[in-house]
């Protein structure tokens, strides 16, 4: 018997850590997960095998940058961004709203929707509820993200109030298109995840969690206005916050966020799903995620360091080349470097989501995540006082 769509299994607990598995249109995802970000239909630099033989099981992609280029009408003429990207696995899109409030010069912002000029060349654009969830319905996303209004790290509290409220509204206009795609048998419209707001005051969170939770029976929920700016400090008291009145059959999406110690900390604060830049732009600035702490590979004393990037990683990237071999690349301004510690960096983070799992299977996560830490802490502690400040926890 086949199991339905936007199922949402949890099959251990380690405190408030969860492993689960969400089941989606093209195929299942076990979590805790790492969403590699292929904004425009890739994740720069790595090949849909790549991400497959890095253990990446879904790709997020962007509804602005993809609505402004290619445009959905050349998405939807290749049935759908996975089949255009060549990817057969599940998608989560963005709503667009982050890069809409983020890159574009916007005009207005009203209860309407956005109205922006493109950062490609300066046309008018209006995104509203519908649109962006009509535009994720011809890319075919297994999860389809509400359009939200992300208030800045450090908002005041009318700013974080009005980003909140306007979110509501917005929310309960996409859930209607929402349902009037799904009803559509031709329509590709997946699941829909709300975001909920508030920005960095916890009555706030806990207020907009609510009135989010109360307008729907949703499939799954994010934590939206996070990870912008704000004190890693105050991310993890809004997570502490609100992670009590979060659903318990339900995965719980934090986005935007991708450095391994922050992972960490919020699997550890129960939350199920992750996706982030950080990976492939630092490694296309070279530096590389490793179980020794972040490591800036262009480091003169790795010109002969024949050893492998991280010990204790098998993705291709260390098993195939030298950590002075990755240097040269980045001297020379050779590509393959870019690639090659992109790739690595992303298998880094799914593996790490990978052992996450494994270890609240087992009813070992908190110990798996405090040796994690201290082991990272006096590694990085160790390599300073040998070569200077030149690796940091990861």
């Amino acid at each position: 018997m086949s199991v339905p769509e936007g199922r949402f299994r949890v099959e251990a607990t380690d405190g408030r850590a969860r492993a689960g598995t969400l089941t989606l249109r093209n195929g299942d995802v076990p979590t805790p997960c790492f969403m590699p970000v292929g904004t425009q239909g890739t994740v720069k630099s790595l090949t849909p095998e790549d991400l497959r033989g890095a253990g990446a099981r879904i790709l997020l992609g962007n509804t602005y940058h993809l609505y402004l280029r290619p445009g959905e009408e050349v998405i939807d003429a290749a049935g759908g961004l996975g089949p255009f990207m060549h990817w057969d696995g599940p998608i989560l899109t963005d709503s667009g709203g982050f890069q809409v409030f983020s890159l574009a010069r916007i005009n207005r912002v009203d209860d309407e929707g956005a109205t922006f000029q493109s950062h490609i060349d300066g046309s008018r654009h209006l995104l509203t509820p519908e649109r962006a969830v009509e535009i994720q319905a011809v890319l075919g996303s297994d999860i389809m993200m509400a359009l939200d209004e992300c208030p800045p790290g450090g908002a005041d509290r009318a700013t974080a109030r009005s980003a909140l409220e306007r979110t509501l509204q917005w929310l309960e206009r996409c859930r209607r298109r929402h349902a009037e795609l799904r009803a559509d048998p031709v329509s590709r419209a997946g699941l829909l995840f709300p975001i909920f707001q508030g920005a960095s005051f916890p009555d706030l969170r806990r207020e907009s969690l609510a009135r989010t939770l109360a307008l729907g029976d949703w499939s799954g929920i994010a934590i939206g206005g996070l990870s912008v700016g704000e004190p890693k400090d105050v991310t993890l008291e809004i997570l502490d916050a609100c992670e009590p009145d979060l659903p318990r059959d339900r995965p719980r999406y934090l986005m935007g966020v991708g450095y391994p110690g922050d992972v960490v900390e919020a699997i550890r604060r129960g939350v199920d799903m992750f996706d982030c830049v950080a990976p492939t732009r630092n490694g296309r600035n070279g530096t590389a995620f490793t179980s020794e702490g972040r490591l800036n590979v262009k480091r003169a004393d790795l010109a002969r360091d024949f050893g492998p990037l991280d010990p204790e990683c098998e993705c291709e990237c260390c098993r195939n080349y030298s950590r002075a071999y990755l240097r040269h690349l980045f001297v020379a301004d050779e590509l393959l470097g870019l690639r090659l510690l992109s790739l690595h960096n992303v298998a880094f983070l799914v593996r790490l989501t990978q052992e996450a799992r494994a270890a609240i299977l087992a009813g070992e996560f908190e110990t798996w995540a405090d040796g994690r830490r201290e082991r990272s802490r006096s590694r990085a502690t160790r390599l300073d006082r040998r070569t200077g400040p030149n690796t940091e926890e990861a």
